[in-house]
């Protein structure tokens, strides 16, 4: 613990126990209030601010100490002040002097518990991020729990500040209203019992009730809206369709299969998507044989000659091959389906909530489910430059077809696809030519990383051009020309092959989706529990984002 902790801890510790070693506590009684009572009257009406401030303050720290009397405080501010001034009071000193014991166990205890603990608690915090402003309120209209463990408890969570001193400021004012108004009467009150009945406590537990009630009312009519014109079928096939199998296909099918669910897996092209068959793996393959050859030719560095390093080109692509299929078991149709997962090879069409349409060979089948995740990946951005359709071009997806080594090589982008792929050709003997419009490679990323980068791919030979916008190709002389613009002036640069690495953008096209409804804003649009704006349809990986990493979906 830090001494700064350590120390609020002293004076916390120090504040509490003095209050009953100095017997505090006998003035926040009911007895000693209706005893004072006329002489509090007589001080405000002699110092009305001076009183209200005092007041103010000492309801402030008991509530902030967690120390007993907060709800005869309560009942002296009816007395005192009136129902107006009072409830006025009342309410903001002990929203504030609840604010105090939250940030007090936040600072001093939050990160403790939460690395102690940070596993068993992953549930609550997810759900106190969701929806924590319903919980506290419950909590708050509710009498049944005591305020300050109330106040302590939340502090350790992950609630945000703003969201706790307003929900409690809103949730208990009822309550304080009613002590409030009861110590406008305080001549009558001979005990606590006389101010909250077993009725008003039963109301204020429907109360505490009402915003969790009022938001499983509200998902439903959302769901009815989202459902209606859609006939519901009586049985279904499935419990579960899952549109991809990628990273975040697999996945999903793998677990609902675990826990016993009818899946069927639909893919219209190769079992284990992008990462398997032209991401992760075939480029960490092609990256580890490059890497094999520049410490090969760097060699005499460190004292080892090995002559002449060439580099077969052809035979590398093939041990690329060999790497992936090494690989695709793991992610096969036998493998799934020895898992329990219905695989489906086709295109598939989402028809209704609970209906997808699957396409093989001339041939259309229906399914019914009970829910659906979409999960069909991206592909690479190729904008439509002049003269593009011209140049036979490469992406991340097809360069994998190369059976020669490109003696000249433009990679059109500055992010980690192109600066991943410039290094790998320009280590296996490609002339790399790098251009990116902005003013340094990997835009995201600190300048400290980025130049990093950028000098070591210019001292491993690669040609980096920044500030350079590609504009048009064409062809000069039989020669595959890019006309990019600088400073203004319009440069050609030659090249035998042309890699476009623009980044990657979502497929969402051609699956239903903008027939059905589903909302999608370049990806398809999901709430924290990934649910679209059907709640049975469900969107994960890279078609979802935000992020387009196969750790992440």
């Amino acid at each position: 613990m830090s001494a700064k902790k350590l120390l609020l801890l002293l004076v916390i510790i120090t504040l509490f126990v003095s209050a009953f070693a100095f017997d505090l506590t006998q003035y926040l009684s009911l007895d000693v209030l209706k005893e004072k009572q006329q002489q509090l009257n007589q001080l405000f009406v002699d110092y009305p601010f001076t009183v209200f401030a005092i007041y103010f303050v000492i309801y402030v720290v008991t509530t902030a100490l967690s120390l007993p009397g907060a709800t005869i405080l309560t009942l002296g501010s009816g007395a005192i002040f009136g129902l107006g001034w009072g409830l006025l009071l009342a309410s903001f000193a002990a929203s504030f002097g609840a604010f105090l014991a939250f940030l007090s166990a936040r600072f001093i205890l939050h990160d403790w518990v939460q690395e102690k603990f940070g596993d068993r608690l992953t549930a609550i915090n997810r759900g106190m991020e969701r929806d924590g402003a319903f919980y506290l309120l419950s909590l708050r209209l509710v009498p049944l729990f005591p305020f300050f463990v109330i106040n302590l408890v939340m502090g350790l969570t992950k609630i945000k500040v703003w969201t706790f001193y307003w929900v409690s400021q809103v949730g208990m004012l009822l309550g304080t209203a009613v002590y409030v108004n009861a110590g406008t009467q305080l001549a009558q009150i001979s005990s606590l019992g006389d101010v909250v009945s077993a009725d008003l406590i039963g109301a204020f537990v429907l109360l505490g009730i009402f915003p969790l009630i009022a938001k499983a009312v509200l998902a439903f009519l959302k769901r009815r809206k989202a459902f209606k014109g859609y006939k519901k079928p009586k049985s279904f096939d499935n419990n579960l369709v899952v549109i991809g199998a990628g990273s975040a296909g697999l996945v999903s099918a793998y677990i609902a299969s675990a826990v016993k669910a009818k899946v069927t897996l639909i893919e219209k092209h190769k079992m284990g998507g992008d990462c398997l068959n032209t991401g992760c793996v075939p480029s960490k393959a092609l990256l580890h044989v490059a890497e094999l050859a520049h410490n090969a030719r760097n060699a005499s560095r460190v004292g080892v000659s090995v002559g002449k390093v060439s580099v077969d080109f052809k035979q590398v692509m093939q041990q690329v091959q060999s790497v992936i299929k090494d690989i695709e078991p793991h992610d096969s149709v036998e493998r799934y389906t020895k898992l329990g997962v219905n695989v489906e090879q086709g295109e598939a069409r989402i028809v209704s909530p609970w209906e997808v349409d699957v396409t093989s060979n001339g041939e259309t089948k229906r399914i019914t489910t009970r829910s659906i995740i979409i999960a069909t990946g991206a592909k690479p951005l190729v904008p439509s430059f002049e003269g593009l359709d011209k140049v036979d071009y490469l992406t991340s997806d097809t360069l994998w077809e190369l059976e020669e080594l490109p003696k000249r090589l433009l990679v059109l982008g500055g992010g980690p696809i192109g600066c991943e792929l410039s290094q790998a050709f320009q280590r296996l003997g490609s002339q790399v030519t790098q251009v990116e419009m902005a003013d340094r490679l990997m835009g995201p990323e600190d300048d400290d990383t980025a130049s990093l980068l950028s000098e070591r791919l210019s001292a491993e030979g690669i040609d980096i051009k920044l500030n350079h916008k590609a504009l048009r190709f064409e062809q000069h002389d039989g020669e595959s020309v890019l006309i990019a613009e600088h400073d203004g002036q319009e440069t050609q640069l030659p090249f035998d092959k042309v890699i476009i690495a623009l980044g990657r953008q979502p497929n969402i096209s051609g699956f239903g989706l903008e027939e059905l409804g589903i909302q999608t804003n370049k990806t398809v649009s999901t709430n924290e529990l990934l649910q679209t704006n059907f709640p049975n349809i469900y969107a994960c990986g890279d078609v979802a984002g935000p992020y387009q990493f196969t750790h992440v979906a």
